[in-house]
């Protein structure tokens, strides 16, 4: 199946298995493009993951989001 360009895909995976060398934790957390899951690829630690998290939850990156429609509402 193949992904439609600009989905991002998550991965948590064993850090034996991150190429990155020069930062490691047992478990690391991969952000990429589906639709290349060979291409560039982003790699976390749970710490930064979460620091990650938490900043998209405060809102820390809205300026960077062009104006996306708005879901509608239920009433």
């Amino acid at each position: 199946m193949s992904e439609e360009s600009g989905s991002v895909e998550i991965l948590f995976v064993d850090g034996a298995d991150v190429p990155i060398k020069h930062k490691h934790a047992d478990r690391m957390i991969v952000m990429r493009d589906a639709a290349k899951p060979d291409g560039d690829a982003l790699y976390y630690t749970p710490a930064e993951w979460e620091a990650f998290v938490l900043g998209v939850k405060d809102g820390e990156f809205d300026d960077m989001v062009e104006d996306a429609p708005h879901s509608p509402q239920s009433s």
